[in-house]
């Protein structure tokens, strides 16, 4: 018994930790860190203009590069480095609408929107 008190003791202790001032990444504005491992693709990625970040659902680590072009009024994809997409989220045209879009700002694929190509809108495609 005094064996299983000593070591409920020790544990105790041991899980006692300060808590942390505002903006020390837990209860402040300030955005934690994202810890990203030197590897080739991150030197790749970074080489290129991009940054590695978590993304979709999962939150897997990924190059997101910006584009050139984004924000430039568009109707179809190929006036664009990524896709001609509308820049409203809220609302959205029906498919197969006259639209006009904008081109994407990078290269994250993750999220909802709705593609223009040929000047009409196609369905809104969520991808997570």
């Amino acid at each position: 018994m005094k064996r299983l008190v000593m070591i409920a003791a020790v544990l105790l202790v041991a899980a006692c930790q300060p808590v942390p001032e505002k903006g020390d990444y837990g209860f402040g504005n300030e955005p934690a860190p994202v810890a990203v491992p030197e590897s080739p693709a991150a030197a790749d990625c970074l080489a290129r203009g991009g940054r590695m970040q978590p993304v979709g659902r999962l939150q897997t680590m990924q190059c997101v590069t910006p584009y050139a072009d984004a924000g430039k009024r568009c109707t179809d994809s190929d006036q664009c480095a990524g896709e001609c997409r509308t820049p409203d989220v809220t609302v959205r045209p029906a498919q197969g609408a006259a639209a006009v879009g904008q081109c994407q700002a990078d290269s994250n694929r993750f999220g909802c929107f709705t593609r223009v190509e040929d000047g009409k809108a196609e369905a809104t495609l969520c991808v997570d």
